[in-house]
């Protein structure tokens, strides 16, 4: 495809590729407020109901390293109207499903699709525009992406409320219909026949191995996983942070995820607007300062008051903004170590980012979430490491600054 004119607007892309990777926190945000109502439906336990979650995120994680190198061999449109088919599929299934272990296997298929729109969209925007136009692209798809965490759960529990359970899942139904059809409607396909890829195990054992034994590339991603670690711990600690710490009542979880959502816009709006002005490594740096900002405030904050509000969510909008300023360059940077293999390098980056953030929600948070002191060091250290990341990728992959 040749990549669109300057100066051409990227909105209406930008839109179609966020509601693409926004399916994924959908499909997870949404149902939550009618977790309790689904096991009484089924008679199930609190354990069972959790494992529709599970089976969700652990086929999301799994096919995350796959759809890419897919994307890369068969072209991007097919793997995207395909998934979102699937997707549609399971949504109307769980619908009618009738007993728990019957939700446990709709929601991997639906897992297994919805991580094809965050994998795909990353290598879309790297097909189609270079330099400062990805950088922008990428900035208004995570501004809108932002939004979705913030907005599915509201949605959910006003469906939850109004019209049962059952309704959540009309409504991602209706959500990947939609989806379907705009990008039958609007989305080209970008990657050209001569730009394909085999997918021979041979090749792809290949092709996987040089990515993930590439230093630039790992470090590149892990800066991008502790940048969002730092602020993933406090989503993961949220009952322990919010109501045994502030005493927030159950209803307040918006005093961490407003400021939070509020954050992560204003950065990706402000990574879109530095984008040709800025290089990407000082635009990352400049974010880096914002965090260390965020964490010197927080750990101030941590140890001379005592935990309350506001002052305890304060330093949470800085931090999201510094690591959504960071996430646009970075994330490009990454992807630009494999040019004729981005599809593949997106699949390996977001699943290093998953598994980062299955030790963050398995060991890490528990670990901090027992004082605000704790939390707020760890927040320091995710984002030190980060740091220390990206500082070894430029030197290892020899970026020059512009």
């Amino acid at each position: 495809m040749t990549p669109p004119a300057a100066g051409r607007s990227t909105a209406g892309i930008a839109v179609l590729l966020a509601a693409l990777a926004a399916v994924g926190s959908f499909s997870v945000d949404a149902y939550l407020p009618s977790l309790h109502d689904i096991g009484d439906a089924f008679r199930a336990s609190p354990i069972e109901v959790q494992q529709t979650l599970t089976a969700y995120l652990f086929m999301f994680s799994l096919m995350s390293l796959w759809h890419g190198a897919i994307s890369d061999a068969i072209g991007r449109r097919h793997v995207i109207l395909f998934s979102l088919v699937v997707f549609v599929l399971a949504s109307v299934g769980c619908l009618f499903a009738t007993r728990i272990e019957h939700l446990w296997l709709l929601r991997g298929m639906q897992g297994f699709s919805a991580c094809a729109g965050v994998v795909v969209s990353r290598a879309i925007v790297r097909d189609i525009f270079v330099g400062p136009a990805a950088q922008r692209l990428m900035s208004h798809i995570t501004m809108m992406f932002a939004i979705a965490p913030a907005v599915a759960p509201v949605i959910g529990g006003q469906l939850q409320s109004t019209f049962g359970w059952r309704s959540i899942f009309i409504f991602l139904a209706l959500m990947g219909g939609a989806l379907w059809a705009a990008c039958v409607w609007r989305l080209p396909e970008t990657l050209p026949l001569a730009q394909r890829r085999s997918l021979h195990p041979i090749y792809l054992a290949k092709a996987y191995a040089k990515t993930l034994t590439s230093p630039a590339f790992l470090l590149a991603t892990c800066a991008l996983a502790c940048n969002f670690g730092g602020f993933f711990i406090y989503i993961m600690s949220a009952p322990a942070f919010l109501i045994r710490h502030l005493g927030v009542p159950e209803t307040g979880f918006l005093w961490l995820f407003g400021p939070a959502m509020c954050g992560l816009v204003c950065g990706a709006w402000l990574s879109g607007r530095l984008a040709g002005h800025l290089s990407p490594k000082r635009t990352i740096a400049l974010g880096y300062a914002i965090m260390a900002f965020a964490v010197s405030i927080n750990l101030g904050i941590s140890f001379l008051l005592a935990p309350g509000l506001p002052w305890s969510v304060l330093p949470m909008p800085f931090y999201t903004l510094g690591m959504s300023l960071t996430m646009p360059s970075m994330s490009l940077l990454a992807l630009d170590m494999f040019p004729k293999q981005r599809g593949l390098a997106a699949s390996c980056q977001m699943f290093l980012q998953s598994l980062s953030n299955s030790l963050v929600a398995g060991i890490a948070a528990p670990a901090a979430w027992s004082s605000t002191h704790s939390l707020a060091a760890a927040m320091g250290a995710f984002m030190t490491v980060g740091a220390l990341c990206a500082f070894l990728h430029f030197r290892c992959a020899h970026a020059p600054e512009r």
